[in-house]
């Protein structure tokens, strides 16, 4: 258990490889997304309106299964970006009508860089 927590934790930081592509299903693998929610006057929402928004996507995800995790989120002034992880765009698309929020853009992340990859 500890050894899978860890190693899920390296994926979310990009830190750890991906598994070859022989030990791997497509249709298994759980790809990062970024979403892009247009709304406006997300930047003026208050702490209780982001909380109960954080409470229906949580509510929305529990009744999905395991194909899709929210990872974080950052908010805007007009916009919402939220990092998942799913199995496909499908699932994101299903999260967003559950949870009532639009899914403007979805785009799947290819890969990482940050400050260490330039040394």
């Amino acid at each position: 258990m500890i050894l899978r927590r860890l190693a899920l934790a390296l994926v979310l930081c990009g830190l750890a490889l991906p598994l070859p592509a022989s030990a791997q299903k497509q249709e298994d693998t759980m790809k990062k997304y970024v979403i892009e929610r247009d709304i406006p006057g997300a930047g003026r929402m208050s702490q209780a309106e982001l909380n109960a928004a954080s409470k229906k996507s949580s509510e929305a995800l529990a009744s999905m299964g395991p194909n899709i995790q929210w990872v974080q989120s950052y908010v805007t002034d007009d916009k919402l970006y939220c990092v998942y992880l799913a199995r496909n765009e499908d699932e994101i698309r299903k999260h967003a009508k559950a949870a009532g929020v639009p899914a403007t853009r979805i785009s799947r992340v290819n890969s990482m860089i940050d400050p260490l990859n330039g040394n």
